[in-house]
C-alpha cells in the first residue's frame, strides 16, 4: 500500500490548481495510489544486471542509401506552384509590408 491519502490529493489540487470535489478526490486517491504501487514494482524488479531498454525489438538503420539521381529541371519544379515568377516562387512578403 503507497502512501497516497485524500489529503495528499487534495494538496496536490491545490498546487495545480485544480478544484477538485469529494468524489474526485476518493477517484483519484485509489488510481494514484495504483500508479504508485506499480511503479514500485518495477522499481524491485529493475536491478543493475538487467540492461536498459528503450525498445524491445533491436533497431536497425532503416533509411535507404544515398544514391545520385538525376536532377529535376526548373520547369519540373516551377509545374505546380501557384505562382512564379524570373524561375522561382512569387510568395507574399511577409515583413513590415501590407499585403
Amino acid at each position: 500500500m503507497s502512501e497516497i491519502t485524500p489529503d495528499l490529493v487534495r494538496h496536490l489540487g491545490v498546487l495545480a490548481r485544480i478544484q477538485l470535489s469529494d468524489g474526485e478526490v476518493t477517484q483519484l486517491t485509489g488510481q494514484l495510489d495504483a500508479i504508485v504501487d506499480n511503479i514500485a514494482k518495477v522499481s524491485q524488479v529493475a536491478t543493475p544486471d538487467v540492461a536498459a531498454t528503450s525498445h524491445p525489438i533491436a533497431m536497425s538503420n532503416v533509411y535507404r542509401p544515398d544514391e545520385v539521381g538525376q536532377p529535376l529541371t526548373l520547369e519540373q519544379v516551377l509545374q505546380n506552384a501557384p505562382d512564379a515568377a524570373d524561375g522561382r516562387f512569387r510568395v507574399t512578403a511577409i515583413l513590415g509590408e501590407e499585403q
